[in-house]
C-alpha cells in the first residue's frame, strides 16, 4: 500500500478548481433498449433531464456494444416479444449485466408476468403504454435504492467481525491489516479533490474502491466510469471528448462525452494502461488545460472532474518501458492506492466466502451446502488468480451446482476437486493452467474469455503472448 506524499503543501489539482454551473442531474447512467424510435427518444429526452448519463439501443447487439463501452447503473429494457425472452437476456449478459438495476418495460399488462419479472431480479415492471412520468419515477426509485443492493464485490455495507477504520466510509469484509489500510486511505483522501490511481489485480475491487472515494467525497456530480481497453482507439477520443455533427461517417448528431457527462463529478478510467499512446497525449492536455475539445470541434469546453484511474499493470515500470508516458504517469500518481490481491489477504477469504455465500444463497432462492474443514482449507490454501471476483464466482457455482465450495475451485465445468499435485504448482503456473482452462472453455474466443476472467482483451492477449500460446482466432 502506498500513499504518495504530498511535497508542496495540500493536494490540489486544477483541473478539479474550474467551476461549471451546478449540475442539476443525478449522478447515474442509464441505458434504454427500446425497438420503437419515437418512443425510445421520448424516454432519453426525459430521463436526460435527470440523469448524468442516457444511452439508447434499438436492438440488443446495439445494447451490447454499449455495455462493453460503458457501466451503467440502470437498464431500462423492453422484454421482446415472448414477455420473458428480456429476462434470458440480461441473465446471458453475465458479468456485464451484474450490478445493474433492471426496468423490464412489456407490451401487455401481464400480471404473471409482472410476477416472474419480480422473482427473477427486476426492480420494477411496467406495461405499455405508459407515461413518461411513471418512467421517470421508477428510474429514480431504482437508483435511490441501488446502492444497498449492488454487488459488493470486496466493498460491502455489511462490515465484519472487527471495523476497519473509516468503516462506514469504506467497510470492508475482512479484518487483516491490509484490508484496515485501504480503509484508512479511503477515509483519508475522499474529501480532497486529488487525483488518485488504483493499483492492483484484476478483481481486486478497484472500480468499488473509486467509487468509495467518490460516494465521500462531496463531489455533487455523478460517478462516470469507462474501461479504457474495451474501446478501440478510433472511439475512445469520442467517447471522453464528444463529438460534433458530421465529424466522421455515421456522426449524424452532436453527442456530448464523458467528461460533460461527469461534470462536477468523478470521471473514472479503468484499465489506463492500456490506452494508446496517441490518446495518453489528448488526455494529458485536458488534465492540464481543463478543457476538452470534441472531435471535428473548434470550441473548448470546461471540465470539472476528479480523475481516478485504475490499471492492474504497475504504470512505473511501464512508463519506464515507454509503453506509457511518463508525463501523463506523473499528472495521475498525485496518490496512489494499492489494493493488494487475496492470496496477500488469507485471513479475510472465509469472511468474504460466508459473506457471498449469504448473499448469493438469498438473490437466487438456493439452499448453501454445509461446509467442512476440508472446505475451509481448500479455500485458504488456493492461490485465487483472478482474486475476490474469483471467489465470488466459486461460490456462486457452489449454490448453482448444489456442491461444496472445495470441490468448486478452479473447476468451470465440471466442478470436480483439484487434483493432489496442483497444490504445490507456483502462482504463475496456476494463473496460466485457470486461464488457458477458462480459454478451452470459451472455444477459444478470446473475447468471451476475457469476459469470463474479468480481465480486458488486451490484458488476455498480452499473457498469451507472453506464453507463446497465441490459440483461437478471437
Amino acid at each position: 500500500m502506498e500513499l504518495e506524499p504530498l511535497a508542496s503543501g495540500p493536494v490540489s489539482d486544477p483541473l478539479l478548481s474550474t467551476v461549471l454551473r451546478p449540475p442539476a442531474r443525478a449522478g447515474a447512467s442509464v441505458l434504454i433498449l427500446e425497438p420503437e424510435t419515437a418512443l425510445r427518444g421520448l424516454v432519453q429526452r426525459t430521463l436526460g433531464r435527470h440523469f448524468a448519463l442516457v444511452e439508447t439501443a434499438a436492438t440488443r447487439s446495439e445494447a451490447e456494444v454499449l455495455l462493453r463501452r460503458c457501466r451503467f447503473d440502470l437498464l431500462v429494457a423492453d422484454t421482446g416479444p415472448s414477455g420473458t425472452d428480456g429476462l434470458v437476456w440480461v441473465e446471458a449478459l453475465g458479468p456485464r449485466g451484474r450490478g445493474m438495476e433492471l426496468i423490464l418495460v412489456a407490451s401487455s399488462p401481464d400480471v404473471q408476468g409482472a410476477i416472474g419479472a419480480l422473482r427473477a431480479g427486476a426492480c420494477d415492471f411496467i406495461p405499455k403504454p405508459f407515461s413518461v412520468d411513471q418512467v421517470l419515477a421508477a428510474a429514480r426509485r431504482a437508483v435511490q435504492g441501488r446502492g444497498l443492493r449492488r454487488d459488493p464485490l470486496m466493498f460491502s455495507p455489511q462490515v465484519a467481525r472487527t471495523q476497519a477504520p473509516g468503516a462506514g466510509l469504506a467497510g470492508l469484509v475482512g479484518d487483516c491489516a491490509s484490508t484496515r489500510e485501504v480503509c484508512a486511505i479511503i477515509q483519508r483522501i475522499a474529501p480532497t479533490p486529488a487525483t488518485v490511481l488504483i493499483e492492483g489485480e484484476s478483481g481486486t475491487g478497484k472500480e468499488l474502491a473509486a467509487r468509495a472515494i467518490h460516494a465521500r467525497s462531496g463531489r455533487t456530480g455523478g460517478f462516470v466510469a469507462i474501461d479504457c481497453g474495451a474501446v478501440s482507439s478510433e472511439l475512445l477520443e469520442s467517447e471522453l471528448f464528444g463529438h460534433v455533427k458530421g465529424a466522421y461517417t455515421g456522426a449524424h448528431q452532436a453527442r456530448e462525452g464523458l467528461f460533460c457527462f461527469a461534470r462536477g463529478g468523478s470521471l473514472f478510467l479503468d484499465e489506463i494502461g492500456e490506452m494508446p499512446l496517441l490518446m495518453q497525449a489528448k488526455l494529458l492536455r485536458v488534465l492540464e488545460e481543463r478543457t476538452v475539445r470534441p472531435v471535428g470541434g473548434n470550441e473548448l469546453v470546461p471540465v470539472d472532474v476528479r480523475i481516478i484511474a485504475a490499471t492492474n499493470r504497475t504504470l512505473a515500470q511501464e512508463a519506464g518501458a515507454g509503453r506509457f508516458r511518463k508525463d501523463l504517469f506523473y499528472r495521475l500518481n498525485v496518490v496512489s492506492l494499492r489494493l493488494p490481491p487475496l492470496r496477500e489477504r488469507r485471513e479475510d477469504v472465509i469472511p468474504l466466502a460466508r459473506h457471498f455465500q449469504e448473499r448469493l444463497s438469498a438473490e437466487l432462492r438456493l439452499p448453501a451446502p454445509e461446509w467442512d474443514p476440508w472446505d475451509l482449507d481448500e479455500l485458504r490454501r488456493y492461490a485465487w488468480p483472478g482474486n475476490v471476483r474469483e471467489l465470488r464466482n466459486v461460490i456462486e457455482r457452489s449454490l448453482l451446482l448444489g456442491r461444496r465450495p472445495g470441490r468448486c475451485i478452479c473447476e468451470p465445468e465440471a466442478g470436480q476437486a483439484p487434483q493432489e499435485g496442483d497444490r504445490d504448482l507456483s502462482l504463475a503456473a496456476v494463473e496460466r493452467a485457470h486461464i488457458l482452462r477458462v480459454l478451452e472453455v470459451a472455444g477459444g474466443n478470446k473475447s468471451e474469455a476475457a469476459r469470463c476472467l474479468g480481465v480486458s482483451r488486451k490484458t488476455l492477449e498480452r499473457k498469451l503472448k507472453a506464453w507463446d500460446c497465441d490459440a483461437g482466432p478471437e
